[in-house]
């Protein structure tokens, strides 16, 4: 399918979404003329070569303890950069979004070992600065760790005691 240049879009849901099943989903958008097909009576871009890898793993909410739900926002965003990304007339332009998507070259696909799991092309998202200087943050963080090892030792003990008084020695 590479070879041919049919696969034009990944989608890679997140798990939960369907009851008989809580792995996540991968959605194929495949095209058989990505030179300038057409979308109504609209001519979209030359995407030959290119598939768009979207990582929407992290979208969606919790409707109960066991099943997940896209929202109508979350996939306006898909169909929004999808629909982008195709040149579509009206739909804005298209920008790689660390973390959520990026346009690959067939090229690029080739030197992953022809995997095409979004997640490796789009990368790591960006995260904001939260002012703190890494020096201070690393003590702070080695202190907190310090203190809840600390804490595991006791309760450790604790539990060990309990089992003893309940007549289980280990």
């Amino acid at each position: 399918m590479l070879e041919a240049d049919v696969i034009d879009c990944m989608v890679a849901l997140p798990g939960q979404l369907f009851y008989s099943t809580q792995i996540p989903a991968c959605l194929w958008f495949l095209a058989r003329d990505k030179s300038n097909g057409q979308a109504g009576k609209e001519h979209l871009r030359d995407r030959r070569g290119l598939i768009l890898f979207i990582d929407a793993r992290k979208l969606g909410v919790m409707v109960d303890r066991t099943r997940r739900e896209l929202t109508d926002e979350d996939v306006r965003k898909i169909a929004n950069t999808y629909h982008a990304w195709r040149g579509e007339k009206n739909a804005g332009e298209h920008a790689d979004i660390p973390g959520f998507c990026k346009s690959a070259t067939l090229e690029e696909i080739q030197k992953q070992g022809c995997v095409l799991t979004p997640g490796r092309y789009v990368g790591a998202q960006e995260q904001e600065e939260d002012g703190e200087p890494f020096e201070e943050k690393m003590k702070r963080l080695v202190s907190e760790w310090k203190a809840q090892q600390k804490e595991a030792s006791r309760l450790d003990a604790l539990i060990a005691a309990n089992l003893k008084g309940l007549g289980y020695d280990f």
